[in-house]
């Protein structure tokens, strides 16, 4: 899902916790999520900036653009949006690959900052779906 942005995030983690229960569905999520992260850093590391033409659009381009200006902000704005579960960070990972962030500064923020967001919309879109189902 993060590889290749077609479906939301959120979609991704409700099913997770349906099919396997909150526990292993979170634990699922985040393995597969901070994965397609990490591949999609590479992604973008290697084929550069013309790549998200291709995948986004330019309005999303443009508005995320100025953060990578700016290389200790943009690791610290990218930090914020990672750990909060309301960023487009399928398209953060892609524009941090085309930034000179280090491979060690992103994952960590990654790994670090995933658990939360996750979380937060693991348990959220359960309660809603629970709701919804009753």
């Amino acid at each position: 899902q993060v590889v290749v942005p077609v479906l939301p995030g959120g979609l991704g983690c409700l099913v997770g916790v349906i099919l396997f229960g909150p526990v292993w569905g979170f634990v699922y999520n985040y393995v597969g999520i901070c994965a397609g992260s990490l591949m999609a850093f590479a992604v973008a590391r290697n084929c550069g900036r013309p790549l998200l033409s291709l995948l986004f659009s330019e309005k999303t381009i443009q508005r995320y653009s100025r953060w990578a200006e700016e290389r200790d902000r943009f690791a610290r704005l990218f930090a914020l949006a990672i750990f909060l579960p309301v960023a487009p960070d399928d398209f953060l990972c892609y524009l941090a690959g085309t930034t000179d962030m280090t491979w060690r500064r992103y994952t960590a923020i990654i790994l670090l900052g995933k658990p939360f967001a996750i979380a937060l919309y693991s348990l959220g879109l359960t309660a809603v779906w629970q709701m919804i189902v009753r």
